[in-house]
């Protein structure tokens, strides 16, 4: 297990927003409807799930290297994030950007588990 590799210079992009906590987009309404009803992370404060993911992605030390996917390695970790409503798992992934030198973390996440 490694630390991910530019931690410190993650960032997430529109991926929450558009995707994972979007109650409208075709896939991605069912995350949506999980971070709601497991965490109560909604639209409206995204700020503590992205707050949490850029904070692992700086220091946490237990990212799993799963190779190169032809963007640049790429990472795995999962880790607990708990709420004032409950706690979850969080899978997470990284890429390591080789053309600007950080950790897109665009991709970031992809499921919660109870």
């Amino acid at each position: 297990m490694v630390k991910l590799p530019k931690g410190e210079r993650s960032e997430l992009g529109t991926k929450l927003e558009d995707y994972s906590l979007n109650p409208f987009h075709p896939q991605g309404q069912h995350k949506a409807r999980v971070f709601e009803s497991v965490l109560g992370i909604t639209l409206a404060n995204k700020s503590v799930l992205k707050q949490a993911l850029l904070a692992t992605a700086m220091t946490s030390d237990q990212f799993v290297s799963t190779g190169n996917n032809g963007f640049g390695e790429t990472f795995t970790l999962r880790f607990t994030l708990a709420t004032e409503k409950g706690s979850a798992a969080v899978l997470s992934a990284g890429d390591r950007s080789q053309q600007r030198g950080l950790s897109k973390t665009d991709n970031l996440l992809y499921t919660v588990t109870r």
